[in-house]
């Protein structure tokens, strides 16, 4: 007899779950146990960088491999009597949420593990020597920590698959179907947290070259554009370089600073977006030039 298609990858999910669940092993009871032991001893690493590299890993091997782990064995070994994952996976799906938390901190954990071997030898030495070990299958600790960033996609294409598979009166279809759809949820939540946090961080960078100004800073806010532009002066007929951010409330005419210590750029004027009109002017001697009025005043300016 042969298996059926939706057994063979509910053993498949149950075979790469035992498999995940080694891989978080060794990244928080080798790795962030051991780094950790020799933070404590103050000569390799402070621990907060050991805590900021691993985030919440703790967290994530104790769900998998005390919870989700046993869930999942039990449900294949009793496979022949009761056939379905999807409730199983129901309940895992929740949980998943924790997730984000680790896949924001990725890039940054990768940065420190960089700059700290760099900085401190013995930090190097440790991590090396645990690469070395047979547990370790001759990858680095970044290739290892990519796997839970890569664990929901997974989770995701095989319950599609899966779902795929059943046949149309499965008993399990309804649950398969809405654990599909939670998954997805918890997939696209983590994707969304990530770009958020990249929107904050270049919104930040930007507040900087500005110089934090108390009344331009919101966090709500988003860039669309910015750019160099130049000023036309009607009354001496010259143009001046100056610098445009595009807000979606407001556009920021700056002045580059000529000595750039602390901001780049001095504000001008602020105009509201609210009941702004540009328009194209037609000037042999100054092409590519608009109009932009707002409530505050009237710019002349040429694009390059």
């Amino acid at each position: 007899m042969q298996e059926p298609e939706e057994k063979k990858i509910a053993l498949e999910l149950l075979e790469t779950e035992q498999a995940y669940v080694n891989r978080l092993h060794l990244l928080d009871q080798v790795f962030y146990t051991e780094l950790m032991k020799e933070a404590k001893t103050g000569k390799t690493v402070p621990e907060e960088v050991v805590k900021m590299i691993f985030s919440n890993i703790s967290s994530i091997y104790q769900f998998h491999a005390e919870f989700f782990l046993p869930e999942l064995r039990k449900r294949m070994e009793d496979w022949n009597r009761n056939p379905r994952i999807g409730d199983v996976i129901q309940k895992l799906a929740p949980f998943l949420k924790m997730y984000g938390e680790y896949v924001k901190n990725f890039d940054k954990a990768v940065e420190l593990i960089t700059a700290w071997s760099e900085k401190s030898a013995p930090f190097q030495e440790l991590i090396a020597d645990i690469q070395k070990r047979k547990v370790c299958a001759n990858l680095t600790l970044q290739h290892h920590m990519l796997e839970p960033v890569q664990r929901i996609p997974r989770y995701e294409l095989l319950l599609k698959d899966y779902v795929r598979k059943l046949p149309p009166h499965s008993p399990d279809r309804g649950d398969a179907e809405k654990a599909l759809e939670m998954i997805f949820m918890v997939a696209k939540h983590s994707n969304a947290a990530i770009a958020e946090m990249e929107r904050l961080q270049n919104l930040w960078v930007v507040y900087q070259r500005l110089g934090l100004e108390d009344d331009i800073v919101d966090p709500s806010n988003e860039l669309i554009k910015e750019g160099p532009i130049q000023k036309i002066s009607t009354r001496s007929n010259s143009t001046s370089e100056k610098y445009l951010f595009l807000f979606n409330n407001m556009l920021l005419y700056c002045v580059p600073k000529v000595i750039q210590v602390g901001a780049e750029f001095q504000v001008h004027l602020r105009m509201d977006v609210e009941g702004m009109k540009v328009r194209e002017l037609r000037d042999t001697e100054f092409p590519h030039t608009f109009l932009v009025s707002g409530k505050q005043r009237t710019l002349e300016l040429q694009a390059r």
